[in-house]
């Protein structure tokens, strides 16, 4: 079998999004009607997914089901993952908090929008591999090795907060970190079923949830 070029690699990523976007539809019932928004549909064209997974998974990565990347972690599902930052209402110039980096997708996708993405990660495995790759593709992301669950007060408070993580109840710390008008997007718990749910907080400091559809993440891990 001759080797993947780029060219069959884009035509697979432009598959992934037409799937991803045929999900949008048939969700649109529980998604209040949502669409993709073009700068993501851009963003998903333009970060070469297959670089964020472990070598053996470069096709399974534009499948639309999670990827396994090691120590009982997946990238999540591409609808899925499009779900979140499209809820999350990512935009050019915003200051994003991404607990959970993985191998760095998604942060990826959202510093190619344009944010300035800073994101905590348990395993410091991942936080290495992930800085590797921002490095070479040029993502101006910045990652440290840690409980995510405290987010990062240094450079609080954030326009938008991504927890790729499920948790019980929203972590009062990302909580206070969130700019007024900002948003969270998590999925929200117990072990087995989650909801995918937006967190607002108004211009007072007042919060806000909105559950959204069924999903399955791996629990909050909390740094030792």
């Amino acid at each position: 079998m001759k080797p993947l070029t780029e060219e069959h690699l884009a035509i697979l990523r432009r598959h992934m999004v037409e799937i991803v976007e045929m999900h949008f539809d048939l969700a649109s019932d529980e998604t209040g009607g949502r669409t993709l928004d073009p700068e993501l549909r851009r963003a998903l064209m333009a970060v070469p997914r297959h670089l964020f997974v472990p070598s053996q998974m470069i096709l399974a990565c534009y499948q639309d089901s999670p990827v396994p990347i090691g120590f009982d972690k997946t990238l999540s599902q591409p609808f899925i993952g499009a779900l979140m930052l499209d809820l999350l209402s990512v935009k050019s110039g915003m200051r994003v908090l991404e607990v959970g980096t993985g191998l760095g997708y998604q942060a990826a996708v959202m510093a190619e929008i344009g944010a300035t993405v800073f994101s905590v990660e348990v395993v410091e495995e991942f936080a290495e591999l992930a800085e590797s790759r921002f490095q070479v593709l040029g993502y101006d992301v910045k990652v440290r090795v840690g409980d995510g669950s405290r987010g990062w007060a240094e450079h609080a408070p954030f326009d938008a907060v991504l927890v790729t993580a499920a948790a019980a109840e929203p972590p009062h710390d990302l909580v206070e970190q969130l700019r007024p008008s900002g948003r969270m997007v998590l999925p929200l718990g117990g072990a087995d079923v989650q909801q995918l749910t937006v967190i607002e907080k108004d211009a007072g400091g007042a919060i806000s949830m909105q559950p959204g559809i069924a999903v399955r993440f791996t629990q909050l891990e909390l740094a030792g």
